[in-house]
């Protein structure tokens, strides 16, 4: 396993799905972790699942919405672990589906905001920690839809991943020459709530699944294993990349 021993991790969308299965496995390979969602409770139980595996976790609930969240996740980080050393905003929404023209503006809105404006203010507020601790590594979660496929009525999901391969690689050259890595980290379908409730039959769960390569979903844990490596010193010359997790989807045509 990549080590992020002496290292500070903040990861957002932490209650569920990838998120928390990040979470838990950056404390096993050595990070104390603060941890971000909506809820509370769930970011509760999963510090006492981190503390009783002998990690070290704080946790604060919130909006990523909102600038003041993001400047609070890395105040945390700060005055309880002295620094910041990696920064996964893996918060997400899949948002209203359907055609454009059928959309309203607030759900469009919604969807950027979610997914793309909380990139943006966690990024604001993250990278002078992250400078300040020589470096680091910053990631976003994006996915293949927007950057290797499209799929009908999902413009708005797309549009917003899309747009996070776009600002990782603008930071990464930015920011590159502080040593400060930047990358996407791009999921195929994964086994998560919000999976779960795309695929809402078996129908779709079939023919979802048949779109890979591998013929399957990913686990939490695979995805989480793609985000250490990009979180570690395993990655020490990778930035400014999109990297595709998804299985084999977006080569498979069988």
């Amino acid at each position: 396993m990549q080590s992020l021993s002496n290292r500070v991790a903040l990861v957002t969308g932490a209650s569920s799905g990838i998120g928390r299965a990040a979470a838990r496995l950056f404390a096993r390979a050595g990070a104390r972790v603060v941890v971000a969602a909506r809820r509370q409770s769930g970011l509760d139980a999963l510090a006492d699942e981190i503390r009783a595996e002998g990690g070290e976790a704080a946790t604060l609930a919130g909006d990523v919405r909102e600038e003041g969240y993001a400047a609070a996740l890395v105040a945390l980080a700060q005055q309880r672990f002295g620094r910041l050393d990696v920064a996964f905003n893996n918060a997400g929404t899949m948002g209203a589906l359907g055609p454009v023209t059928g959309m309203t503006l607030a759900d469009w809105e919604e969807v950027q905001a979610t997914n793309l404006r909380s990139a943006f203010l966690g990024a604001k507020h993250q990278i002078p920690a992250l400078l300040a601790a020589s470096g680091g590594s910053l990631i976003f979660t994006g996915s293949f839809v927007g950057h290797s496929a499209g799929f009908p009525g999902m413009a708005a999901y797309a549009a917003s991943k899309a747009g996070l391969v776009g600002l990782a690689q603008a930071l990464a050259t930015e920011y590159g020459p502080q040593g400060l890595r930047v990358n996407a980290l791009l999921p195929g379908a994964t086994d998560t709530p919000m999976g779960r409730s795309f695929m809402s039959t078996p129908e779709i769960h079939d023919f979802v699944r048949g779109l890979y390569a591998l013929k399957r979903l990913a686990q939490p844990e695979e995805i989480a294993a793609a985000a250490l490596f990009l979180a570690s010193a395993a990655s020490s010359f990778v930035t400014g990349t999109a990297l595709l997790v998804d299985g084999g989807v977006s080569v498979n045509r069988t």
